[in-house]
């Protein structure tokens, strides 16, 4: 499967803005590929004030995703703000090519910046099929929560996308890597870069490994597309030969 990472900067809740420099660098990659991942909040950055950027799942950017991914004929991924029964979600949307949406909402919600405190969080892990692929969706925080994630499924790919400051990039570095390792599947990470309006500076460091945990890109702080090719059949013999998912522990998570 061939993904593209779309490691950019974003303006601040201004969705109109954003929408039109993603479609520029989307539209204009000549080379064909299966998945476009784009950052968390990506319509707006990480507010904590959802009445300003908040959308319905019928609402401007989600028409505007399908109408991207009939274009290219690909599936595209990122989170945005829902309004959704009064709640406010940090939603990440998956948007197939055939215009049908499937998403997960964020469990894990940043309490050092208050998001618990305006936003709803997710109960449910969301795994998504995809060409052949078991994709599970996360969104940054969750990183840093193993055990929610842990593959008990056998998913592919973990997918994260994320607004990581600089002060904390060491935590995300490692903890990708962690999460390949771990869980014996191809593991992404995309991260925005730029500054905010809280004066956060984000570097970037979007990466993706393998389901060994070695480096298939490494974005540093970059402003661009970068384009990965995964393989499953390697993936699964590497699991036949090495098969350390067949001692994981048993557990229930009650969430």
């Amino acid at each position: 499967m061939k993904i593209a990472l779309f490691q950019t900067k974003l303006s601040w809740e201004n969705p109109s803005i954003n929408r039109t420099f993603i479609e520029e660098y989307f539209l204009n990659e000549d080379e064909s590929f299966d998945l476009f991942v784009l950052p968390e909040m990506f319509t707006s950055g990480f507010t904590m004030n959802p009445c300003a950027v908040a959308e319905t799942m019928e609402g401007e950017t989600m028409s505007w995703l399908k109408d991207l991914a009939k274009k290219k004929t690909c599936a595209i991924t990122g989170s945005l703000v829902i309004k959704e029964n009064d709640n406010f979600y940090n939603r990440m949307v998956f948007v197939y090519p055939s215009g049908e949406v499937e998403y997960y909402n964020k469990r894990h919600l940043f309490t050092l910046a208050g998001e618990e405190k305006v936003y709803t969080k997710g109960t449910e892990k969301v795994i998504i099929n995809y060409n052949n692929w078991n994709i599970c969706l996360q969104i940054c925080y969750d990183l840093r929560f193993p055990v929610f994630v842990r593959n008990v499924e056998n998913y592919d790919l973990l997918l994260y996308v994320a607004n990581w400051p600089k002060p904390r990039i060491n935590a995300w570095d490692t903890l990708l890597k962690a999460r390949a390792i771990e869980n014996m599947c191809y593991t992404i990470g995309v991260n925005r870069i730029g500054e905010d309006a809280n004066h956060l500076e984000y570097p970037g460091h979007s990466q993706a490994y393998d389901y060994l945990g070695n480096t298939i890109v490494d974005c540093e702080n970059e402003l661009g597309v970068f384009q990965i090719e995964i393989d499953k059949t390697s993936q699964n013999e590497a699991r036949q030969k090495f098969n350390f998912l067949n001692d994981k522990d048993d557990f229930k998570l009650f969430v």
